[in-house]
């Protein structure tokens, strides 16, 4: 069984079915049916059930963490988990004989990491103790480019990025993060940098790579070398905290690295002293309930401030991945800065015209503006992979690439390592596709009609273009094409939180250099930096005032395209602004509110929320409040107080509630924002709504009975019936648990509602007889966005 989830999440919930003496059939709807329900682990992620191959999953206890058990004002200690988890473990060994565990946890999460037959991972749900099952999922560096920077070329006025959000001037006024402590989670550091080097002292951190106390960056990596100095660099460049102290923790190698890992590395990070944390890494998994998002939520809760890449994985909705998805932590999108746009027209042979030719990105304006400089070959290289390129001389050429399969970046960064000076990209469906800044090579966009004349070209024998390029107008600070969006499954959130610059971002690099790289990778330091800014002037403030403070005093990013603000889950409260957050007087907390989901066909429904009002000056403040969805659509009511006075010093809570009438809405999400004006500032909120379909068991039952001819009629119950439908064959043990994978019975598309069967001849395996006897049938589920895997207890006879 290997399931895709579209939610990334499985909720198993295993009945046992008693079967009545007249069966359980789809012809027999009277039967009585005995459920009984069983109290098991759930299991996230998308995990291939059937597999005999070793797997490496991370275990959740029920015994919570030393940081939870804390937070929610109970006892626990380290020697108490040791226990706990050791009860666990050895009644998970004696389920699974082939059990290794590896790491282990109990400071900001609970529980370990084990390596087992993948066929074998249903076993734990049943063993007692064990709270939830995660993947133990793959982590890279999130980074989009890289160019290293010669030192003949090098100027310390290539890092613009801190200056532009206002570090330069908390400097001047005394604020450089002296005493404050950033842990950087990532591929290491190379400490010996010399503008790195003031930043360490004899402690550096830890290797979990390796498992040794060096964190060193490793051979061929730069990665967490470049974040540090966006974060602290103090010589020829400077990061936006060069005063900051800095602890390195490498959890990824040349190949990435794990949730095991990364996790090991928080915990540590938060043990050791870290006031801020770091993590310029994630995956594509759209989920808050992971094991690395809860260790940081449990990470922010104990005063140290979490900081997260949202990932490179725009720019359509939902493609935030974890730990961006941390409820807790502060989650960066990428900008760009203010850029010069322009306009190119193409030319190849007489009388052929390309009129939705744009410039689509490029490196620099000079080595744009070089195209005008002659004539070019052009070469087709179809999607643009490096297989595309494979046998086709691209030197000094232009490659011609068609869009799908893969991401933008890579299409051109393909381009350029086979030797190309430019890019044309066009589309494969109808319309305009993304620009992307800080492209690798010149790159122009087209829509697919003008691509197809440019292949015909090719066909007729003209394969020389030449450009026109010229200066259209000056674009201020934009959102990177590439920045992954929200909002968050289940939680409904907004992410990112903030933004901040991550296009062409030069800072330092293994070996004394300097390089340039994009990415959000670069833009969660910047945030990072800012964190150890504000702590150094407020020591006191707790984590949700710092993020509070980046939020609030952030200000819009705006589409160059529409001339309006980007959408909060482009954005997130907007682009940081440092000085601003350091003299803000108020503090709006939390910094963006989701009203949650609200299901069709139930009228006119009422949702509450609240957040503090914290009033930083010395005097007496009157707030007002206004709050607006956009497009004010009918159906969405906001009701909240007019004016609130906050004593100087203060805090108040301020209530407000939203009636939401599913009818006159149609499916979606809502975007608002919440205006708290003390007037002379306003400060903005960024909130959300969504209007869905109403939630259903996706199963809700099933069923195995002998037909009296040597066949079986399996089946379930589907509500709604399924777009994916498998079931699945499990042992049942002695114990009453679920024990080892069988086989798949079989495997159905669009099923009708609301009940499916099959005829089951009672093999498994290739024709082995499957014994009679007591047996785990599950069913797995996918409609509608919705997953579903239910375990059965059903008899073969």
């Amino acid at each position: 069984m290997n399931h895709h989830l579209s939610r990334a999440l499985i909720s198993l919930m295993a009945l046992i079915m008693v079967m009545s003496p007249f069966g359980f059939s789809a012809s027999a709807n009277d039967s009585q049916v005995e459920v009984k329900e069983l109290n098991t682990a759930e299991i996230f992620g998308d995990l291939e059930l059937s597999s005999e191959r070793p797997t490496s999953v991370i275990v959740e206890l029920e015994a919570k963490s030393i940081i939870e058990a804390k937070q929610k004002g109970q006892k626990q200690t380290k020697a108490n988990l040791k226990a706990e988890r050791g009860k666990v473990v050895s009644e998970m060994k004696k389920a699974v004989k082939e059990a290794d565990v590896n790491r282990e946890y109990d400071y900001v999460f609970s529980g370990f990491s084990v390596e087992l037959p993948a066929n074998e991972i249903m076993k734990l749900t049943t063993v007692e103790g064990i709270k939830a099952v995660y993947p133990n999922v793959h982590y890279e560096a999130e980074v989009i480019s890289k160019e290293e920077i010669s030192e003949e070329a090098f100027s310390p006025a290539m890092m613009d990025s801190a200056p532009f959000i206002g570090s330069d001037e908390a400097w001047d006024a005394g604020f450089t993060g002296e005493g404050v402590t950033v842990a950087v989670i990532d591929t290491g550091v190379d400490y010996t940098h010399p503008d790195l080097t003031h930043a360490f002292g004899d402690y550096k951190g830890y290797d979990f790579v390796d498992d040794d106390k060096d964190p060193q960056e490793g051979a061929g990596q730069y990665h967490g070398t470049h974040v540090s100095g966006t974060v602290a660099a103090n010589g020829k460049i400077k990061g936006v905290a060069p005063e900051a102290d800095l602890l390195g923790y490498r959890v990824l190698g040349p190949n990435g690295g794990t949730t095991e890992d990364v996790v090991a590395g928080i915990e540590l990070a938060v043990q050791d002293g870290a006031d801020v944390m770091n993590l310029s890494l994630g995956n594509s998994l759209n989920t808050p309930d992971w094991a690395t998002s809860i260790a940081l939520d449990w990470a922010m809760a104990e005063g140290v401030v979490a900081v997260t890449s949202n990932g490179n994985a725009g720019p359509n909705n939902w493609t935030v991945g974890s730990p961006g998805t941390s409820r807790e932590a502060i989650s960066v999108g990428a900008t760009q800065l203010p850029y010069n746009k322009y306009d190119v027209e193409m030319a190849t042979s007489e009388g052929v015209e390309y009129p939705s030719a744009k410039v689509m990105g490029f490196p620099s304006d000079e080595e744009l503006l070089a195209l005008n400089e002659g004539d070019y070959e052009f070469v087709y290289a179809g999607l643009g992979s490096p297989e595309d390129f494979e046998g086709k001389d691209l030197e000094g050429k232009i490659a011609l690439i068609s869009r799908g399969g893969f991401a933008f970046v890579d299409k051109v960064e393909n381009a350029k390592a086979a030797g190309a000076v430019g890019a044309i990209i066009f589309n494969n469906v109808a319309g305009e596709h993304a620009d992307v800044p800080g492209l690798a090579l010149p790159t122009v966009k087209t829509e697919r009609v003008d691509g197809q004349k440019l292949l015909a070209e090719l066909e007729n024998g003209n394969n020389t273009i030449s450009f026109n390029i010229e200066f259209a107008q000056a674009v201020g600070e934009t959102m990177a094409g590439f920045s992954s969006r929200g909002p968050v499954t289940s939680t409904w959130m907004i992410k990112p939180d903030v933004s901040a610059p991550g296009v062409n971002i030069v800072s330092t690099f293994p070996g004394e250099g300097y390089a340039a790289l994009q990415g959000t990778s670069m833009s969660a330091p910047h945030v990072a930096g800012a964190a150890a800014l504000l702590l150094q002037k407020n020591g006191d403030w707790e984590t949700g005032d710092v993020k509070a403070a980046l939020m609030n005093t952030a200000v819009d990013v705006i589409d160059p395209d529409t001339r309006e603000a980007y959408a909060h889950n482009t954005q997130g409260a907007g682009s940081i602004r440092v000085v601003e957050a350091l003299n803000t007087k108020t503090l709006v907390a939390t910094g963006s509110h989701s009203f949650g989901k609200f299901v069709k066909d139930q009228g006119k429904q009422v949702e509450k929320q609240s957040f503090q009002i914290q009033n930083l000056s010395d005097e007496r403040v009157n707030y007002s409040f206004d709050v607006e969805f956009d497009g004010n659509p009918e159906g969405i009511k906001v009701m909240t107080s007019k004016n609130l006075k906050v004593q100087p010093g203060k805090s108040q809570q301020v209530n407000f509630n939203v009636q939401v009438d599913t009818s006159k809405l149609d499916s979606g999400y809502y975007e608002g924002t919440v205006h708290v004006s003390d007037g002379i500032q306003v400060i903005k909120v960024p909130t959300i709504l969504f209007v869905s379909e109403p939630d259903y068991p996706r199963v809700t039952g099933a069923y195995m009975e002998n037909t009296g001819n040597g066949d079986y009629a399996v089946g379930s119950y589907l509500p709604g019936g399924a777009e994916v439908l498998e079931y699945d064959m499990y042992v049942f043990t002695p114990e009453g648990r679920i024990g080892g994978f069988v086989d798949t019975l079989g495997t159905f598309e669009n099923a009708a509602a609301p009940i499916h069967e099959f005829s089951w001849d009672g093999t498994v395996q290739n024709g082995i007889n499957l014994p009679n006897g007591d047996w785990v049938l599950g069913v797995y589920v996918e409609n509608k966005g919705v997953t579903e895997y239910k375990a059965y207890l059903v008899t073969k006879e």
